[in-house]
């Protein structure tokens, strides 16, 4: 699909033939109208009432479902909401069929502002790291705290494992690929996403699993689902040649919030070499890094996640209550299982 073709504009009743979205055991769902994009928020109640707000940010092709197992998990420290970004999950598209990092970002941000939650402890995964990282960079007075799992930053060398989905970017590839594969059952599409994004797949559970297939085949009745995809694919390539004050890099420097970055030694979309040129470009950032996780350590390791975010959280509230601003080029607490100097493994991690 070329620059000069008109956005595809799904029809009113786009959601009417899909089915329900899973909503898990002690989670709520809601749709929130902004200035041209309507998401849909994935909740968790606190376990009391006053806790600060944790907002998460899915990946390309996920969905708030994504973290579900870590909000559970954090339901005493934060109060959890995660969004389905604009044509994912439970959230049309866009009016306006914009699909960019910058769109995607200024939707978190429209959000923030309209429920007045902020400053909030924001957490990003793959492409929804990059989202994060761009919405705290232009608005640090939203982000308490940053949290980013295998952010989708770019790389000079992109693993051929990465390729394909790169390659959905294309015009015309996401149509070619749709038509090659309509035979493929759910179940294949789930088990070949799973092979790409896990580190063992075989962590999955068979309630998990099913669970997955029951919301591809839901996906696959949405008009939008390969378009919503491709300009999605598009929009991350896009903001990887960006240069100068846009350039992701560039906005990771100008991070101020805490940041805690988590990457997995057998990810096979975001390189592992990049965690410690992240840990570097993140002026106050900690590293933990899990060498038998994938792309989405939250889901493949949420207890490992939830105890990082919890000594950030911790750290940070000491800090604060000491008074200290949080100088430019801290690393972690020297020593610490998160600290970025080392890298850590899983088992460290839990302490």
């Amino acid at each position: 699909m070329s620059s000069t073709e008109l956005p595809f504009v799904p029809p009113a009743d786009a959601l009417s033939g899909a089915a329900a979205v899973k909503v898990h055991e002690g989670e709520r769902l809601r749709s929130v109208e902004l200035p041209g994009v309507t998401l849909s928020v994935r909740s968790r109640p606190p376990a009391r009432q006053g806790l600060p707000t944790a907002l998460y940010v899915h990946g390309l092709g996920g969905s708030s479902l994504n973290w579900s197992s870590l909000m559970a998990l954090l339901d005493d420290v934060v109060a959890g909401e995660a969004v389905d970004l604009p044509g994912f999950g439970d959230s049309p598209p866009p009016d306006d069929g914009d699909y960019s990092i910058t769109a995607h970002a200024r939707a978190v941000i429209r959000y923030l502002d309209t429920v007045g939650h902020g400053p909030v402890h924001l957490f990003g995964n793959s492409l929804g790291g990059a989202v994060a990282t761009r919405v705290a960079a232009v608005r640090p007075d939203l982000v308490r705290t940053l949290t980013l799992v295998s952010p989708a930053l770019p790389e000079l060398r992109v693993q051929r494992t990465a390729v394909p989905t790169g390659l959905l970017a294309l015009p015309g590839v996401v149509t070619l690929f749709s038509r090659m594969t309509r035979e493929w059952t759910a179940e294949q599409r789930v088990r070949g996403v799973m092979q790409l994004c896990y580190g063992d797949p075989a962590r999955v559970t068979p309630e998990g699993f099913r669970h997955a297939v029951q919301e591809m085949e839901r996906r696959l009745r949405l008009p939008y689902f390969w378009d919503a995809m491709a300009r999605s694919a598009r929009g991350l390539v896009s903001a990887y040649m960006l240069g100068g004050q846009q350039g992701l890099w560039r906005q990771a420097e100008r991070v101020l919030a805490p940041t805690l970055l988590i990457y997995g030694g057998r990810d096979q979309l975001v390189g592992f070499r990049m965690a410690q040129r992240s840990a570097r470009a993140f002026r106050d950032s900690r590293l933990v890094t899990l060498p038998d996780a994938g792309h989405v350590a939250m889901m493949e390791y949420p207890e490992t996640v939830a105890l990082a975010f919890r000594e950030l959280l911790a750290d940070t509230t000491d800090s604060a209550d000491e008074g200290d601003t949080g100088q430019p080029g801290a690393q972690g607490a020297p020593g610490s299982p998160a600290d970025a100097g080392g890298g850590t493994t899983a088992e460290n991690a839990r302490g």
